[in-house]
């Protein structure tokens, strides 16, 4: 998907597969400068964000960028023979020449570091202060949990909150986790937890978090994550019971009948400076 100016762009195909861009829409919603919001969907996106800003640009119109979910955020490093495939999608990105590129909720520095001129917006952060109010999470008795160091220190910025540590073996090439452990202790069982992540596919990873919150004493465990990708209704999050209810954005999702997973909208949450 993308979104000009607040306006969502329209794009059909040819019967061959070619994309249709509509010049007439884009110069209507355009401006001098211009902001472009990318929500990806599929590969095709890419393709889709490369007519757009090459049209712009082509017409002396300024842009910048805001990426939902930045494509292939996982593969931020490279193991064997694997394909450093975050690297190439960041060289498309930086081809086209933004003026800015904000990325929502990296998954990692690496992100940050190959795209240039950009910078990174937490929503999840943002968020935390409206699920605390929503689960009744009493910072004095109640947890934060990182499923890794990696969540951890992406969510340095929060302070004040009582914080476990999940500690994790992960199959690189089949991103399988082999254990996990979760690193602190509890004053007493009877506790909160709020899980907090940037990303959500199928969910086992949180599941299995939740599994070990339980086993020291959590006696409700909410997710605030801030990417859930469709995948999860084919885990076993929306049925499960140890998970009391997920909380997430937008940018991947869309509205969902699930009670279990509420979707906040970002709206203009991500224009904020």
């Amino acid at each position: 998907m993308i979104i000009l100016n607040g306006e969502q762009l329209e794009f059909k195909t040819f019967p061959n597969g070619e994309t249709l861009v509509n010049g007439e829409q884009i110069l209507e919603y355009a401006s001098d400068n211009n902001t472009v919001e990318f929500k990806y969907e599929n590969d095709g996106d890419l393709i889709k964000l490369l007519f757009v800003k090459n049209f712009l640009a082509d017409h002396r119109h300024k842009a910048s960028l805001i990426v939902y979910y930045m494509p292939y955020s996982r593969m931020d490093r490279v193991e064997g023979s694997s394909v450093f495939t975050l690297k190439y999608v960041a060289n498309f990105i930086n081809g086209m020449n933004f003026d800015r590129v904000t990325v929502i909720e990296p998954h990692s520095d690496v992100t940050m570091a190959l795209v240039d001129r950009s910078s990174a917006k937490y929503l999840s952060i943002e968020l935390l202060d409206r699920v605390i109010r929503e689960t009744g999470f009493n910072p004095a008795e109640d947890y934060l949990f990182f499923p890794d160091a990696g969540a951890q220190k992406r969510y340095s910025k929060v302070k004040g909150y009582k914080q476990l540590v999940g500690f994790k073996v992960r199959d690189f090439q089949t991103g399988e986790i082999r254990k996990l452990d979760v690193v602190g202790s509890v004053d007493k069982p009877g506790f909160k937890a709020i899980i907090v992540d940037d990303l959500c596919s199928y969910g086992g990873t949180f599941l299995l978090s939740a599994e070990r919150l339980k086993e020291i004493g959590a006696s409700e465990i909410y997710l605030l994550v801030g990417h859930c990708e469709k995948s999860i209704f084919q885990g076993k999050i929306p049925q499960s019971k140890i998970l009391d209810r997920v909380f997430t954005t937008d940018t991947l999702l869309d509205e969902t009948d699930t009670p279990k997973i509420h979707i906040y909208k970002i709206g203009g949450m991500q224009h904020d400076e």
